[in-house]
């Protein structure tokens, strides 16, 4: 293919990519994850690296010319070290480890999809408890066979703070039962 016959479209094309990539990335950043915004997100990103490859090829010339200025290598240069920093267990939560999910996040979910009958037969307590606890945190339980999700949802507020609350129910009833041992 001829540089003449890829320019026309690849600026259109990445900047296409690029507003798809944009846009169902910042509303999972912030949880609203409607519709198809994930596999969307994750698929057409394919999309993205060709376009702004192909819009590379289509400018070599001027690209080139960006590694003979100071600004230039400076920005390539933070953005490839910034690439590198991402790859690196620093400061992000690995969902994943080996392609499997971690077992805590497995076990977590599994809570915010139980009911609270069932959250106290694991913590050892009655749901009756742990409602009152829920209820010291401004959080209504109106029946007992509710599962976390349907109470957070309710409350408006989210499953893990839900979670949190009972399992810091948890906690305490933990630390009894040892010093009585």
């Amino acid at each position: 293919m001829k540089m003449t016959q890829l320019k026309p479209w690849a600026t259109p094309l990445a900047t296409g990519a690029f507003t798809i990539s944009a846009v169902t990335g910042l509303l999972m950043f912030f949880h609203i994850e409607i519709g198809s915004v994930e596999p969307v997100h994750k698929w057409l990103s394919w999309l993205l690296v060709a376009s702004i490859m192909a819009h590379v090829v289509s400018n070599w010339k001027h690209f080139t010319g960006y590694f003979s200025q100071h600004a230039g290598r400076g920005v390539i240069g933070v953005a490839a070290f910034v690439t590198v920093l991402s790859l690196l267990p620093l400061f992000a939560e690995n969902k994943k480890e080996h392609g499997k999910e971690h077992q805590g996040k497995i076990a977590l979910q599994a809570l915010e999809s139980s009911s609270l009958e069932t959250i106290a037969l694991v913590v050892k307590t009655t749901p009756q408890n742990l409602a009152e606890q829920l209820g010291k945190s401004g959080i209504i339980v109106k029946d007992n066979s509710l599962t976390v999700k349907e109470i957070a949802k309710i409350n408006g507020k989210l499953d893990k703070a839900v979670l949190a609350a009972l399992l810091e129910q948890a906690k305490g009833s933990a630390a009894k039962e040892i010093d009585n041992d």
